[in-house]
């Protein structure tokens, strides 16, 4: 059946809310959290805890004022939009192309720390190959289906929280039981 050329096409939901809601805790874990943490744990110890939960604050903060104006002049377009309308146009146009940057950058490091890692389980696998592999695999799935994608994306955010929950469990039995460290508690 042929479609009129001014005919739209006809969107479908098919990502249910508990899919964007992964996806989305999912892309503000990262992969490189993992990595990350840990050097900046050794570095600057506990405190860095709380330098977390103030940048936390202020995404909130921002986040809930972005919720505000999406709520006041809804549309399709993105935060540059808004840059552009209430600040100025160089500011909505510099704010998109920081954004590509951004996904540039940070899609390539978490390339990096997925490379890291499976170099850590398969020490002679190289690490250009593992790379080419990681981006077509996601270059494919992005590629997919919005369904497809979504439950791809909802069972790799999974792994990414229960992978939290267990260093959090594990580091509390290592706290208060000893869990190995011979029984001994850290305190």
């Amino acid at each position: 059946m042929k479609r009129k050329i001014n005919e739209a096409p006809k969107l479908q939901r098919s990502m249910t809310a508990g899919q964007m809601e992964m996806i989305s805790l999912g892309g503000a874990i990262g992969v490189g959290l993992f990595m990350g943490s840990s050097s900046t744990i050794k570095w600057t110890g506990p405190s860095v805890l709380l330098a977390y939960m103030f940048v936390g604050l202020i995404l909130y903060i921002v986040m809930r004022a972005l919720g505000e104006m999406i709520y006041i002049n809804p549309g399709t377009g993105s935060f540059a939009d808004y840059a552009t309308e209430y600040v100025h146009p160089l500011a909505g146009y510099l704010a998109k192309w920081a954004n590509v940057f951004e996904y540039i950058v940070v899609g390539m490091s978490e390339v990096v720390a997925a490379t890291e890692y499976l170099k850590y389980w398969w020490p002679h696998i190289n690490a250009f190959v593992s790379g080419l592999i990681i981006i077509v695999f996601l270059v494919a799935a992005n590629l997919a289906s919005a369904k497809a994608y979504g439950s791809l994306e909802f069972w790799f955010a999974m792994i990414k929280v229960l992978t939290i929950i267990a260093m959090i469990l594990l580091g509390l039995g290592l706290i208060f039981f000893g869990w190995g460290n011979g029984g001994h508690p850290i305190g």
